[in-house]
């Protein structure tokens, strides 16, 4: 059963054409990736699904008392709530039955009358039925998932933009609607938020949507692939992988279509021109009239990618960055983490990974110099020249044209200059846009533009491919491979990660830890050493003899002792789970105050952290004691 059903869509805004010819049946449980280059209408198309926007031509309709949910890019919680209040209205009918049972249990308290013990039950039922026993821990496990749990107190104006948007994301998951539209779900997510997420729309019953340009969560989540053009939408079936694959197939044969097709057009109307005025006249006009009615076969429009560039980089020594103990954070006594021996030869590409706040921009600030270690050793090798590319494009200056930025790194002719951008898709006027006026993905672009001229041969990147659309990561990706300097960068995007990297530097409880080769043969380091620790822990632990109790008071005792052991191990890790989840939020602030420069901030916060760290290794050690 179709769900949403589109017929010939389109969108114009003014004289310019977003969008034609999109038509689509939604079938219940379809879990969609809506994929296509930034500016092609996707989350305009989003927006008609959702019935906010309408299009300028066709029809779309939906099932009766369908249910849509909608996560826009830009979400901003309003009211003077707290988060937890903010999220608890996902359950607004169930609340209200609690309202009511809680109104009757208190008119039962005052009288027996039958009929209310009879309401009573009747509501108790449709509350139980409604999932009212269950559903704050719903929303805690949703809540800690999306990386929230330690901010449920904080009131919506306080949260940042990244926890408005997953505060909003938590809220949909919760109220479970019949079709869930997310654009761009994984922004402002990190690994550990975004395989949560995976996990929960894999189980998820439900029918999806979902604009995204993370190529890993598309092959985890979708079943299906829609791609969005200029003229309309191509449907695939399976995953973003899957996708890739049918679309070359694909587009081979429809330009071997296309081109039989053009040969039997160019032969009917040489053949219309041969004999339109002589005996075979009529067969001529036939010939014609069916040329007329024919359905042209139409090729989609050649999509003009980046064409990235980058120098080749000058010789640097062997070896290229090395630590050996180097605390990295604002202050001594209170390190972010530390690194343990580490090396990064020449043209080898180290990826950085971690929770949001953990210190990850810090670290490639230390690099850069423009933090000193606060202890051990940090160094960059001989020869080494860097290039770098902030996550925030700091160093692009608003009121400047895109030729100002371009010729603030190199004193180029003009026309030299604008033949550069054009390798980065500014043509026309566009050199001489400001660059506040820029949308995100174009910034990005820019700051790329200005990278490749530097010359370096070490590139330090930070979040390279936020705002860069599926086709422009590719192309990023492929000229990354054939590059021969070294490259350190920090990346959220798995698929990213699995092509470029050949190291994996991950920071884990305060430590930086390295392993060889991409994001998947880490993920498989991590699960082995787990498993090995397991099978160690259960080799370890002998069978503690057992001797029958001399009597009844003393097998009671014993059963006494471990019931108090099994009470006390439950409340140890109830208490270990609280710690941890406030020492994920303080990482996360001390991060904030760091961008921000508040040293002052970042002092008290990192006395607090080095508090709940330690109370948080008595835990672990009370619970190993318990555990035995």
């Amino acid at each position: 059963m179709s769900l949403i059903v589109a017929n010939d869509l389109a969108k114009y805004f003014g004289g310019q054409d977003v969008f034609r010819g999109v038509t689509f049946a939604l079938a219940r449980g379809a879990k969609v990736g809506l994929v296509g280059p930034n500016g092609v209408g996707k989350t305009t198309l989003l927006s008609i699904i959702a019935g906010l926007d309408q299009p300028t031509q066709g029809s779309i309709f939906r099932a009766s008392g369908l249910a849509i949910g909608y996560l826009p890019q830009d979400v901003r919680l309003q009211g003077e709530q707290t988060l937890w209040q903010a999220v608890l209205e996902a359950f607004a009918p169930l609340r209200r039955t609690e309202l009511e049972l809680r109104h009757l249990e208190r008119l039962i308290a005052e009288s027996d009358e039958l009929a209310v013990w009879r309401q009573y039950e009747e509501c108790q039922k449709r509350f139980e039925a409604m999932g009212g026993y269950d559903y704050e821990w719903k929303a805690r496990q949703a809540l800690e998932g999306l990386q929230l749990g330690d901010s449920l107190d904080l009131p919506v104006s306080q949260l940042s933009g990244g926890q408005h948007t997953r505060a909003q994301l938590a809220r949909l998951l919760l109220q479970r609607p019949d079709v869930l539209l997310l654009d761009e779900p994984t922004n402002h997510l990190d690994l550990q938020a975004l395989t949560w997420l995976e996990g929960f729309l894999q189980s998820w019953d439900g029918t999806l949507i979902a604009i995204s340009h993370d190529r890993y969560f598309l092959d985890a989540v979708a079943n299906e692939i829609w791609d969005l053009s200029a003229v309309g939408l191509e449907r695939y079936r399976g995953n973003y992988s899957a996708y890739e694959a049918e679309k070359v197939e694909r587009l081979a044969r429809l330009r071997r279509q296309f081109a039989q097709q053009q040969e039997q057009i160019r032969a009917t109307e040489a053949f219309v021109r041969r004999y339109g005025a002589g005996q075979r006249a009529k067969e001529a006009k036939g010939r014609e009239k069916r040329l007329s009615h024919l359905e042209r076969i139409e090729l989609p429009p050649e999509l003009q990618p980046m064409r990235l560039r980058l120098q080749p980089a000058p010789r640097s020594g062997w070896v290229v960055l090395e630590a050996h103990g180097a605390a990295v954070g604002y202050d001594s006594a209170r390190p972010l983490f530390v690194t343990g021996d580490l090396q990064l030869l020449r043209g080898e590409r180290a990826a950085i990974i971690g929770p949001n706040g953990s210190g990850k921009t810090t670290f490639v600030r230390t690099v850069l110099g423009e933090l000193p270690p606060l202890d051990g050793r940090l160094m960059l090798g001989h020869g080494v020249v860097t290039g770098y590319l902030s996550q925030a494009q700091s160093d692009l200056h608003p009121e400047h044209t895109l030729l100002e930025e371009i010729l603030s790194v190199r004193n180029l002719p003009l026309g030299e200059a604008r033949s550069h951008l054009a390798l980065f898709l500014f043509t026309d006027d566009d050199p001489f846009k400001r660059v506040a006026d820029l949308s995100g993905g174009e910034r990005s672009r820019l700051a790329l533009a200005k990278l490749v001229m530097l010359g370096a041969n070490l590139l330090v990147l930070d979040e390279p491919t936020n705002q860069l659309d599926i086709m422009s990561r590719d192309v990023l990706e492929s000229v990354l491979e054939e590059y021969d300097g070294t490259i350190l960068f920090v990346s959220h995007d798995r698929y990213f990660i699995n092509a470029i990297a050949t190291q994996v530097w991950a920071i884990e409880d305060g430590f930086l830890r390295s392993y060889n080769g991409d994001y998947d043969d880490y993920l498989a380091a991590r699960r082995a050493a787990l498993e090995e620790q397991r099978l160690a822990s259960q080799a370890g632990r002998e069978e503690p003899k057992r001797t029958s109790p001399r009597s009844t008071r003393q097998a009671r005792a014993a059963q006494r002792e471990e019931r108090q052991r099994s009470e006390r191990r439950q409340a140890l890790e109830a208490e270990i789970a609280d710690l941890e989840r406030r020492r994920g939020e303080l990482e996360l602030a001390i991060s904030s105050a760091s961008l921000r420069g508040d040293v002052d901030a970042v002092t008290s916060l990192g006395r607090e952290h080095e508090s709940v760290s330690a109370s948080l290794e008595s835990a672990y050690e009370a619970w190993a004691e318990v555990a035995e």
